[in-house]
């Protein structure tokens, strides 16, 4: 079975995290090297292929936002747990955002959508904490994006986002 090129360093930092399940998991159905993004990209694609059309540009963005969270979260350690914990953690909290916004634009359900809002704000909070805890600045603040219409579909099935009234 062909498998994903692993460096010795990625090998170290996926036993480190998972053990043996964490490399095994890097089996991919292609005999060339592949990049991380590459990776994630196949193994969505393989797990959304029978999905309906029109939920497309929902996972399109769901899985964006797991390549970047995952690809961010891929860090140079810098000898201090702490910081290094709160360098992994701060894109692993920023994937939630990034997904939670998807859902906003794609989803119906209110329950679903009341929780992506809190998902926002809790994990934007826990990013403040964290950075404030390692002594490093805050991000720059800006409005919660929790307002996020839902895209709607018009009869030639094209996505259009609903306009908020102000």
């Amino acid at each position: 079975m062909p498998t994903f090129r692993l460096s010795v360093g990625s090998y170290l930092a996926a036993t480190a995290v998972g053990g043996v399940a964490a490399a095994a998991c890097l089996t991919v159905y292609s005999n060339s090297p592949q990049s991380l993004a590459d990776y994630i990209s196949a193994i969505c694609a393989k797990s959304f292929g029978s999905a309906p059309v029109a939920e497309a540009p929902y996972l399109a963005e769901s899985v964006s936002a797991m390549t970047k969270m995952m690809i961010d979260m891929g860090i140079r350690p810098s000898g201090d747990v702490d910081t290094d914990f709160v360098a992994m953690m701060v894109p692993h909290h920023q994937g939630a955002i990034d997904m939670a916004l998807a859902v906003l634009r794609h989803g119906r359900n209110p329950q679903i959508r009341r929780l992506a809002q809190e998902i926002i704000v809790t994990q934007q909070q826990e990013i403040a904490v964290m950075h404030l805890a390692v002594g490093q600045p805050l991000p720059p603040s800006g409005p919660s994006p929790t307002e996020v219409p839902p895209v709607r579909r018009n009869e030639s099935n094209q996505s259009t986002a609903r306009t908020m009234e102000p």
